[in-house]
C-alpha cells in the first residue's frame, strides 16, 4: 500500500499522521473493498478458507456535535460490541482505530479506548491504517474491517505510518512506523466513527 499524501497550496507535501503531534488533519484516499460474509457451513461446503469471524457489533448515536466526537459515544459503541460478542476486554489484542489524523479526533478515541478497556488498554496494539490508504469516507469501514480480518488471519498487526512524534495525549501502543507479528492475536476491533456522532464497532475473531 502506498502512503497517501496531500499538498498544501505552497506545494509542501503533507501526509496523514494519526496520533502524531505534527498531524495536520485527514487526507482523503480513493478505494473500495468487498467483503464476502457467509456461514461457516456454507464456506466449508465451497471449500474456501475463512479469514475471520464477525462475532460482535456495537453502535451508538451521540449527536454531540456535527464534527466534534464524543468520548462517551465511542466508549458506548465499543462496550456494546464487546457485550454482543460475549468477550472480556482482555481477549482483544488489536484495534484498527478510526483515527483520521485530526487534533480533535485522535485523543478522543484514545480516551474512549482507555475508558472501555480500563487497565487492559495498556496491553492493546492500536493502529490507524488511514495513515497508508487515506480516508475513504463511506468505504473506510469495509476496507478497515478487511484489513482487521487479514491481521487476524496472518497474526500480524499493521502499523500507523508517519507516526514519528507521538502526541502525549495519545499515549497507548499506536504501533508507530512498522508492523509486528502477533502470534497470540485471536480477537480484534474495527472502529468507524462518523460525523454527527454515528459510531460503530465490529469485533472479529480469528477463524
Amino acid at each position: 500500500v502506498g502512503v497517501i499524501a496531500k499538498e498544501h497550496a505552497d506545494g509542501a507535501e503533507v501526509s496523514c499522521r494519526p496520533f502524531d503531534s505534527e498531524r495536520t488533519g485527514l487526507v482523503l484516499g480513493e478505494g473500495a473493498a468487498t467483503l464476502i460474509l457467509e456461514s461457516e457451513e456454507r464456506a466449508a461446503a465451497r471449500g474456501v478458507e475463512c479469514l475471520a469471524e464477525i462475532v460482535g457489533f456495537g453502535a451508538s448515536s451521540d449527536a454531540h456535535k456535527l464534527t466534534e466526537p464524543s468520548v462517551e459515544g465511542q466508549e458506548r459503541a465499543m462496550l456494546n460490541a464487546l457485550e454482543d460478542a460475549g468477550l472480556p476486554a482482555d481477549a482483544v489484542g488489536y484495534i484498527n482505530a478510526h483515527a483520521t489524523g485530526t487534533p480533535a479526533g485522535d485523543p478522543i478515541e484514545i480516551e474512549a479506548i482507555k475508558r472501555a478497556f480500563g487497565r487492559d488498554a495498556q496491553g492493546l496494539a492500536i493502529s490507524s491504517t488511514k495513515s497508508m490508504h487515506g480516508h475513504l469516507v463511506g468505504a473506510s469501514g469495509a476496507l478497515e474491517c478487511g484489513i482487521t480480518a487479514l491481521a487476524l488471519h496472518e497474526q500480524r498487526i499493521p502499523p500507523t505510518a508517519n507516526l514519528t512524534v507521538p502526541d502525549p495525549e495519545c499515549d497507548l501502543d499506536c504501533v508507530a512506523g512498522v508492523g509486528r507479528d502477533a502470534p497470540d492475536l485471536e480477537a480484534a476491533l474495527s472502529n468507524s466513527f462518523a460525523f454527527g456522532g454515528s459510531n460503530a464497532t465490529l469485533v472479529l475473531r480469528r477463524a
